[in-house]
């Protein structure tokens, strides 16, 4: 697993006046075009991405091209 920095600033991708631990899915930005994912309930496992890959999936999600991944 890659070195995390400590002194990242987590944002919880919560619904809107959602309360409770979650489980929630937290995104932070590093340097060098780091993006760093974990999930609330599991913060010590965090999976390292490029920006740019991430604004493509953000894009992807937007579009709605994963949206035969969700329940009806």
């Amino acid at each position: 697993m890659p070195d995390v920095p400590a002194d990242l600033d987590w944002i919880r991708a919560a619904p809107e006046g959602a309360t409770g631990p979650g489980p929630w899915i937290e995104v932070a930005y590093g340097e060098d075009d780091a993006v760093y994912l974990r999930e609330t309930n599991d913060p010590d496992t965090v999976v390292t991405t490029t920006r740019r890959k991430w604004d493509a999936f953000t894009r992807g999600v937007r579009a709605g091209e994963f949206d035969h991944f969700a329940e009806p």
